[in-house]
């Protein structure tokens, strides 16, 4: 966890200071090499995740209620951003999209390790496949697709936008249906790894995208709390969680792991969307650094008790 809290801490450092060094180029590489990892690298990680998991159906129903508390959250930052805070649509876009997208893998999986024992990542397996993937596949894509300002116009363009553009939901699809022989155990490996390695990767192009945005003034970390920002906090890490344990409890007896899960910050994969889309990238780095700062002490304080 230490080692998880300084990386998000230098990386985010890093690319601030690489764009105030390089105004222009530090941003624009690492939009460059978001745009690589959406299609060169998370599709294979995606196929050979999903082909190897072992879906209990012991956990099919906690899936289901969390996709259900998902995409109720998502209508409501809809419904925040649109009617009251009456946003541009590339702004609602990014609000939804950092509501839908969660940091459960390369965060989650070792939160989950550090607070709940590596016999619980299995369950953390479930709830990535179940319920994270297809928020980020099906959801994000399909709302950046619908509110971004590089999707086309019409709906005939902005529906090529997101099938043309989203690889890694073919590769999911691929991984449901191909036989665990074709993942193998080094292969699933070395991509999880390849997940840990985006970690830095994420995070610069996070601090990247704050330097451009800050102007004349210089930015201070954590960003400004603006209002979009704020109702992303308020949905992702504070209801969420809430409302799926709200659900889940009179119902069945819901893994520790799906709570905690839940309450994961924004997944720099939102970044990849916005970029993909044109959703609004201040927007996002803001949210991801929020929710972030605010899980992350958390987890980490948790983790040494």
């Amino acid at each position: 966890m230490i080692a998880i809290a300084l990386t998000i801490v230098a990386a985010t450092w890093a690319g601030l200071a690489a764009e105030r060094h390089a105004p222009g180029r530090a941003g624009h590489g690492s939009r460059r090499a978001l745009t690589v990892v959406l299609y060169a690298v998370l599709p294979p990680i995606v196929f050979l995740n999903i082909a190897a998991a072992e879906l209990d159906a012991d956990f099919a129903f906690g899936v289901l209620i969390a996709l259900g508390v998902v995409a109720s959250c998502a209508l409501l930052a809809w419904f925040v951003a649109d009617r009251v805070l009456g946003l541009r649509p590339e702004q609602t876009g990014a609000v939804i999209c950092c509501v839908l997208v969660a940091n459960t893998g390369y965060l989650g999986y070792p939160l989950v390790a550090a607070l709940l024992g590596f016999d619980r990542i299995s369950e953390a397996v479930v709830y990535d496949m179940g319920v994270s993937a297809p928020a980020l596949f099906i959801g994000a894509f399909s709302v950046g697709a619908a509110f971004g300002t590089r999707a086309g116009e019409g709906v005939r363009e902005r529906t090529r936008a997101f099938f043309a553009r989203n690889i890694p939901l073919y590769a999911g699809v691929l991984g449901l249906v191909a036989p665990a022989a074709l993942a193998p155990d080094w292969a699933v490996d070395a991509s999880r790894i390849a997940v840990f390695g985006l970690l830095p990767l994420g995070f610069f192009a996070v601090g990247a995208a704050l330097a451009e945005d800050e102007g004349e003034h210089r930015l201070r970390l954590p960003p400004p709390l603006s209002r979009p920002v704020a109702t992303v906090l308020a949905i992702k890490v504070a209801l969420m969680p809430l409302l799926l344990l709200a659900l889940a409890a009179p119902l069945i007896d819901l893994p520790d792991s799906f709570l905690l899960l839940a309450a994961m910050p924004s997944g720099l994969n939102a970044m990849i969307v916005v970029h993909a889309y044109g959703l609004d990238l201040k927007i996002t780095a803001g949210a991801l650094v929020w929710t972030t700062a605010l899980v992350v002490p958390v987890a980490l304080a948790a983790s040494l008790l």
